[in-house]
């Protein structure tokens, strides 16, 4: 004989604390694939610059940047960014839109230091494309694992 109270409910462990535990890692471990690829791709857009005659000279003090720099601060300022989207995973109830108002204008802040720094056009010019392709990675990498993960 057949129930007519069934709620459809399936019973199962802690759902709600396992479904969001699992989210957040699923978004730090695609934030990291995410981060590996920003590195290498500023990396070598970055070494692709200096064969061709970008010295990434900075006046003050007469320091080049070296390659490794890129890697070193891309990785940094990528995990910043998965950091942010963790949280506003964890606390807003919009984080995809939230994230890509917030990495847009860090990204657009970033762009300051190279108009500042004094370096020729050409350095400065590269500098400030260098910015744009950790941000062409991450930005849409985390927001729409955000957006899947809110679903």
């Amino acid at each position: 004989m057949k129930s007519t109270t069934d709620t459809g409910v399936v019973a199962g462990p802690a759902s709600g604390r396992t479904s969001h535990t699992h989210r957040l890692r699923g978004l730090a471990g695609t934030g990291f694939i995410a981060t590996l690829a920003a590195m290498v791709a500023t990396t070598l857009a970055a070494t692709l610059a200096h064969a061709v005659g970008i010295e990434f000279e900075v006046p003050d003090g007469g320091e080049r940047i070296p390659l490794s720099g890129f890697a070193v601060v891309t990785g940094f300022f990528s995990v910043m960014g998965i950091v942010i989207a963790v949280a506003l995973l964890r606390w807003s109830a919009h984080p995809a839109k939230r994230f890509v108002w917030t990495a847009v204008s860090l990204t657009a802040i970033s762009m300051v230091p190279p108009l500042l720094s004094g370096a020729d056009t050409a350095t400065t010019t590269v500098l400030l494309g260098l910015h744009l392709v950790p941000a062409t990675v991450m930005i849409p990498t985390l927001t729409r694992s955000l957006r899947t993960r809110t679903d």
